[in-house]
């Protein structure tokens, strides 16, 4: 997961949430020393940058070391073209360097 410019915390707003204890305890695990809070903000971020319509795609072809074939189950937005694959539709499981699963579209890794 990429990490975003920091914000100064006087430019941020108070925001409150109820998180199981488990669930936080999980997540301060995850993010090690970045923090359980800025981990949820950048997955905050990452989730409003791929359902909005400027979507800027984080990955390169390069990023991808193997890709099994899938069928997506939800609408899910390929990561190297930024196009939406429709449930139902074939689509890539993408095995990436840093040890993530991510959605690609069939013809995303197509020989150019």
């Amino acid at each position: 997961m990429r990490t975003l410019p920091r914000t100064s915390t006087t430019e941020m707003e108070v925001t409150s949430i109820r998180l199981e204890r488990e669930l936080k305890e999980e997540l301060k695990e995850l993010a090690g020393h970045q923090g359980y809070q800025a981990l949820i903000r950048d997955i905050l971020w990452n989730y409003v940058q791929q359902k909005s319509d400027d979507y800027k795609p984080q990955f390169s072809r390069s990023d991808i070391l193997s890709s099994v074939p899938a069928t997506a189950q939800q609408e899910q937005r390929c990561v190297l073209t930024g196009k939406f694959i429709r449930p139902q539709e074939p689509m890539l499981l993408g095995f990436t360097n840093h040890g993530d699963l991510v959605p690609l579209s069939i013809e995303s890794l197509s020989s150019r």
